[in-house]
């Protein structure tokens, strides 16, 4: 296949990465995927032939994402596509979930894609080509009671991926930041952490939305499937978008967002227009 693209995609064991490899093993693309635990990586290695290759690259581990990129580059001889998949929703309200917790989970969502970008934009900026996706969320774009945290991480990556867009047009090299709804991955399931709602003030808004997240596992209407087709088929666009909610859902929300926001502007822009000096001055 002429097109052909090696991919690096990280947090390949369950949901959109499981799902992406598979799919572009499948359709003739080349995969360097990444688990936590040797035995996955070993697995995935004998079962996806020589397209593909399992590496161990816990994203928080710095010295394990370093040599997990210049292992992929050494094997494949090339990276096309960068994928930012690994990491996980910490659920519960603001005031409940500790210091620890929001650390460990901007470590993951947040300072893991910025290790493997800094192990991996070398050698895209030394080609002048290259894709990196982003998975942020519709959560990226638009908050909800009870993820907060979540949403602050996966905003910073949003941030993240438009800077960089900008910084790395000149040479070549592609951003798309993929922002999913519910889809029927373990996000929801065993992948998240649950702070329990203790505080009453909280119940009928942080409470219930938790409820209803946990209900909603496993009958999401996203199919990964086919979201990972998309993802596959935009990487081969011309001018890919930098931005891509994918599901009704993350398209309902990503609207209802920016025309709130555009709304609230423009009560208040003569306001914000006043806050400067005069012209001249």
């Amino acid at each position: 296949m002429a097109d052909t693209k090696t991919w690096f995609i990280t947090g390949v064991s369950t949901g959109f990465g499981k799902e992406l490899a598979e799919y572009c093993l499948s359709n003739g693309d080349k995969v360097a995927a990444t688990f936590r635990k040797q035995e996955q990586a070993d697995e995935f290695t004998q079962k996806a032939g020589e397209n593909g290759r399992g590496f161990v690259c816990d994203v928080v581990h710095e010295q394990q994402v370093k040599a997990a990129v210049q292992a992929a580059i050494e094997h494949f001889g090339q990276l096309d596509v960068v994928v930012n998949n690994a990491g996980y929703g910490s659920l519960g309200s603001i005031e409940e979930i500790d210091d620890a917790e929001v650390q460990r989970q901007f470590d993951v969502n947040v300072f893991g894609p910025l290790r493997v970008l800094r192990a991996v934009l070398p050698h895209l900026r030394e080609r002048k080509s290259g894709h990196v996706l982003n998975i942020t969320s519709i959560g990226g774009l638009k908050t909800f009671p009870g993820v907060g945290v979540y949403n602050a991480s996966k905003f910073a990556l949003e941030a993240i991926g438009e800077s960089l867009a900008q910084q790395v047009a000149p040479l070549g090299i592609k951003v798309t930041n993929i922002e999913p709804s519910g889809f029927r991955t373990e996000w929801a399931g065993s992948s998240a952490t649950y702070v329990d709602t203790k505080i009453e003030d909280y119940r009928s808004t942080v409470g219930e939305n938790l409820k209803g997240i946990q209900s909603y596992s496993g009958k999401q209407p996203g199919d990964p499937q086919r979201a990972a087709k998309i993802m596959f088929d935009v990487v081969r666009q011309e001018n890919p978008p930098l931005h891509l909610p994918l599901g009704k859902a993350a398209v309902k929300g990503a609207r209802e967002k920016f025309t709130s926001l555009v709304k609230d502007l423009e009560a208040v822009a003569d306001l914000g227009d006043s806050a400067d000096f005069p012209a001249g001055e």
